[in-house]
């Protein structure tokens, strides 16, 4: 098929195409307390009181209209975006995909004024909302599904989102467990860093409330308020956690010790005799337990509302009456409810998140009182720089800009842009139970989620207008939702051929030992021992492994079977052998050791090359990325498209073009299969059965950029179109040019 180069893709351009309890802990005495001055009570007050008395928009809008007159922004704010774009937007954002021509269509049709709002809690209910954030919490959290109990992580992350668990006790979770990696998924988060209390300290105060006091590890912090005291009180918390690794099974422990690790003074300002265990201290100011705010009081009757529907539920399962059905069908609604509906309707969520426990094997090991503690305060709602953390690092991804830029330094030095809406957020995330859908939902129904963005003004207006969120910035989709996009638009999803019709056939090269050579029976028998091993391995994973088969090519990756990562965590959990002191059995210690001889052996062995011929049937089908072990290797089409290795603390996903990024949509095989039209599209009746080329315009249209041609577009793409003597042919190099617009890559 023939493919366009790069001076026709630009002159095609044209086609429309622009660029659970609730925590009054108070923190012990620090060497030296780091204080905010107080928020006066009302003030506040009388500040939201003026902005519920603005014209239009939700709460959310009217803080943010108040606060930008106080600020004296004078400029008006974009529209608010049509119903397309909406759908477009709203679907890449909360499911990372654009939407299919059936639900444009059951968008259209539908006349209820409050669709958009509708569309939200559907979008919120569906699996792949928990995909998508999944993705997001992994990258918060550094999660990788190639470290020491990374897959199960990732997938006890999944069922989390899943279940509903308030992020305050995700993040309880895991700081404070210890276990083997794997088996107790939420150890991952400390063992990510080796247990190493001074990074640990840093991560945890970056991660978890945005500030980067890490710089005062080695001196006071020169551009800040935390001094080296701040820091190695804060880091004393993780002093007597340690990571341990098993020479015989090769698993990976964290546990606790009896002495801390964490000794102040610093090496080298005093004598090592009189370097001691540094105590352990919180250096974060935190609401005063004298205060009672309004949102501590509605977070303490939501939870007394959860804690009463699950001792109801307990009660009811206990009774001799219970009749197993009836709970069944409960949980049912109870589920349903915590996924698709508001928070004001529902207080049983809790009751389901409780009943979980994926911590088994971490009740097997000593506890750290210090990480408890910990813990407590972090996640405490009196302390405000955890909420507003979380809001900050949700808005911006929704937004495209952060309250706080970048989201991870909250410091005097870079104040938030719009204190007083941060503080609404937090306030509202908080009282909500800290409950992540509440929160999106909260962001998506309002008007400044729904701005436009700004065309053709001066640079220094668009730049005050997006500051002042008064228009939406530009951004790219994700690397994970361009990939699927890519997959919607082009219906790969599935197979979308007639089997046999593609038929292909391609040569692999093969090396072949020459006979005689170097000690030829060793090296084969030795390979021939490891490739029965690997094949034995293959046929178990059938039914135990969590991984699917890996993808032959850049654009396809391992796909994750959250569910079989999860039982194989929770079944090793229930072990209670001491896998200390099991060794390798006869046949693994007989591999080694003739790997080892092969490798020394194998220097005297030639090789010939040799290609073997294959036939195959070119139908392929793409699974989403959204499951695909993470991160991708680093030439993948995710990681080429922004996806970091979540190795460095604060690294923020790249959207800046580059060349390999163009070069893989433009020669790609995923834009390829895309484009091609298969005889199991829409499309494919349109062209061969009723010859409807105009129809066939739109609906490329619709398919990949959700939106309506022109009839100047219909006209140039027809021209295209025409220049192949097969329509099909034509129409596949037309998607391929809307396939790598700007328009499709950049959410409307």
């Amino acid at each position: 098929m023939k493919r366009w180069p790069f001076i026709v893709v630009a002159s095609c351009l044209s086609l429309g195409v622009l660029g659970l309890s609730v925590s009054d802990a108070k923190p012990p005495v620090a060497q030296k307390k780091v204080e905010k001055a107080p928020v006066d009570p009302k003030a506040e007050a009388a500040f939201r009181e003026a902005a519920k008395k603005l014209a239009s928009g939700t709460d959310l809008d009217k803080v943010l209209a108040l606060e930008n007159k106080e600020r004296g922004v004078k400029l008006d704010p974009m529209p608010v975006i049509d119903d397309l774009t909406f759908l477009r937007r709203i679907f890449c954002d909360l499911v990372s995909r654009i939407p299919s021509t059936d639900e444009i269509a059951a968008f259209e049709a539908d006349k209820n004024p409050a669709k958009r709002a509708e569309l939200v809690d559907r979008l919120i209910a569906d699996e792949r909302f928990i995909d998508r954030w999944t993705v997001f919490y992994s990258d918060m959290f550094r999660l990788r599904a190639q470290a020491d109990g990374g897959r199960a992580a990732i997938a006890w992350m999944h069922e989390a989102i899943s279940d509903a668990m308030p992020h305050d006790e995700i993040c309880r979770r895991l700081i404070t467990t210890n276990g083997k990696a794997g088996a107790a998924p939420e150890v991952a988060f400390v063992l990510g860093d080796n247990a190493d209390p001074m990074i640990l300290a840093g991560v945890t105060s970056q991660v978890f409330m945005g500030v980067r006091i890490q710089c005062a590890q080695c001196h006071d912090h020169p551009f800040d308020v935390w001094t080296q005291e701040n820091f190695y009180g804060f880091a004393a918390y993780f002093g007597k956690t340690q990571r341990i690794e098993n020479q015989f099974t090769r698993t990976i422990y964290a546990k606790e010790n009896e002495a801390s690790t964490v000794l102040w003074p610093p090496e080298g300002k005093a004598k090592p005799s009189e370097r001691k265990p540094a105590k352990p201290t919180f250096p974060f100011d935190m609401t005063s337990a004298d205060e009672k705010p309004e949102y501590l009081v509605r977070l303490t009757s939501l939870r007394a509302k959860q804690k009463a529907e699950k001792d109801a539920l307990v009660a009811k399962a206990n009774s001799k009456d219970a009749d197993v059905d009836a709970l069944l069908t409960g949980a049912e609604e109870n589920e349903a409810k915590a996924k698709g509906k508001k928070q004001d309707d529902d207080v049983t969520r809790g009751a389901k998140t409780d009943a979980k426990n994926l911590n088994i094997k971490a009740g097997l090991y000593t506890t750290s009182d210090w990480r408890n503690e910990l813990a407590n305060l972090v996640t405490s709602p009196r302390n405000r720089w955890f909420a507003k953390n979380m809001v900050n690092r949700v808005w911006a991804d929704l937004v495209g800009r952060g309250i706080v830029d970048p989201i991870d330094d909250f410091s005097d030095n870079n104040p938030a842009s719009h204190p007083k809406m941060l503080d609404y957020l937090a306030d509202e995330f908080v009282a909500n139970g800290y409950d992540l859908r509440s929160l999106v939902r909260l962001i998506v129904n309002s008007q400044v989620y729904q701005r436009g963005h700004i065309y053709g003004a001066e640079e220094q207006q668009v730049t005050e207008m997006e500051k002042s969120f008064l228009a939406t910035p530009m951004r790219r989709m994700l690397s994970e939702t361009l990939y699927d996009s890519i997959i919607t638009a082009g219906h790969i999803f599935d197979v979308k051929h007639t089997p046999g019709k593609n038929m292909k056939t391609t040569w692999k090269l093969s090396q072949v030992a020459k006979p005689n050579s170097g000690r030829q029976g060793l090296a084969l028998t030795a390979m021939k021992f490891q490739q029965k091993l690997e094949m034995n391995a293959a046929m178990a994973a059938k039914d135990d492994d969590e991984e699917a088969a890996p993808g032959v090519d850049l654009e396809k990756g391992i796909e994750i079977d959250f569910g079989k990562v999860l039982a194989k965590a929770k079944a090793d959990g229930q072990k209670v052998e001491v896998e200390e002191m099991r060794v390798m059995s006869k046949e693994e210690i007989e591999a080694e050791r003739m790997r080892a001889q092969m490798q020394t052996q194998r220097r005297g062995v030639d090789y010939i090359d040799r290609y073997v011929k294959a036939t195959f049937d070119d139908n392929p089908k793409f699974g989403s990325s959204l499951r695909m072990s993470s991160p991708a290797a680093p030439e993948h089409f995710l990681r080429v498209f922004g996806q970091t290795d979540r190795e460095v603390l604060g690294e923020t996903r790249d959207h800046a073009p580059n060349m390999r990024q163009a070069l893989m949509m433009l020669n790609g095989s995923l834009t390829h299969e895309a484009a091609r039209v298969g005889e199991f599209e829409p499309m494919y009746a349109l062209l061969v059965e009723q010859k409807n080329l105009d129809g066939a315009v739109k609906l490329a249209y619709r398919e990949i950029l959700t939106r309506e041609p022109s009839a100047d577009e219909i006209k140039e793409a027809k021209s295209i179109i025409a220049t192949h003597k097969d329509s099909l042919d034509g129409m596949a190099d037309f998607r391929w040019i809307l396939l790598n617009c700007n328009e499709f890559r950049f959410l409307p």
